[in-house]
């Protein structure tokens, strides 16, 4: 018996076939609980290559390796369920650096102000050792004439010498 094609039945096979290519395209394998399973999708990442039995043609399965520890691909996203986002981390990095700013400024003022001290207690200790030692010591008045110190002075400015070694000089 011979059979006929006309232009219908060949439409017909033509679709037939186009069905046919997708579902030959099919991923077959084993799940974890041992079961077989198709798809047109691959399988899950993590399931080993013995388990998967058929792939379609020239497809081969991309297997996931995680990144080491401590590293972070270029293609993850900003924030992870159990870290903080890239924002918060410049901000709390924005924070940190002002913080070490700041402690920089107060370190180095402390410091000056340490130096300051120092040069206070030099300045009234010699001052106090002038004013020990009996010689005459003058001051400019507004005119700018030298008027020598007398006693009581020459007292306050002893008690206000000491004062400065008691405060500075420690």
């Amino acid at each position: 018996m011979m059979l006929k094609f006309t232009a219908s039945s060949a439409l017909i096979a033509t679709l037939m076939l186009c069905i046919a290519l997708p579902a030959h395209a099919q991923w077959k394998w084993k799940d974890a609980a041992g079961k077989i399973q198709y798809s047109d999708l691959p399988p899950p990442n993590g399931t080993p290559d013995k388990d998967i039995l058929t792939r379609p043609p020239g497809q081969k399965l991309q297997v996931f390796v995680p990144p080491p520890p401590g590293s972070v691909p270029a293609s993850a996203p900003a924030r992870t369920a159990s870290g903080p986002s890239k924002a918060e981390l410049d901000q709390q990095a924005k924070i940190k650096q002002q913080e070490q700013e700041q402690a920089a400024k107060q370190k180095e003022e402390e410091r000056r102000m340490a130096a300051q001290r120092r040069e206070n207690c030099g300045y009234a200790q010699d001052n106090l050792k002038l004013l020990d030692s009996g010689v005459r010591i003058t001051r400019a008045n507004e005119r700018g004439e030298n008027i020598p110190l007398d006693d009581k002075q020459r007292a306050a400015e002893q008690q206000r010498s000491r004062a400065v070694i008691a405060s500075e000089c420690k």
